[in-house]
């Protein structure tokens, strides 16, 4: 897994952006927006490998409530 941080100083946007698409809705939509969010960038990253890569290694990464876990 890339461990470099490829968006630089456009992260912290990002991650705002991110919360913005999230405001106001159920944990139901939140969800739902993931998922189609996870569809949509996956289609855009286009390698099944590497994408099964990804997902293991999101899920290694366990479910630490302190980002700084991660």
């Amino acid at each position: 897994m890339t461990e470099e941080d490829r968006l630089g100083p456009a992260g912290d946007a990002v991650y705002e952006a991110l919360m913005k698409a999230h405001q106001g809705l159920s944990a139901e939509h939140s969800h739902a927006l993931n998922a189609r969010l996870v569809l949509l960038l996956s289609n855009e990253v286009g390698d099944a490998t590497r994408l099964r890569e990804l997902f293991a290694a999101a899920r290694d990464m366990g479910f630490a409530t302190d980002r700084r876990e991660i």
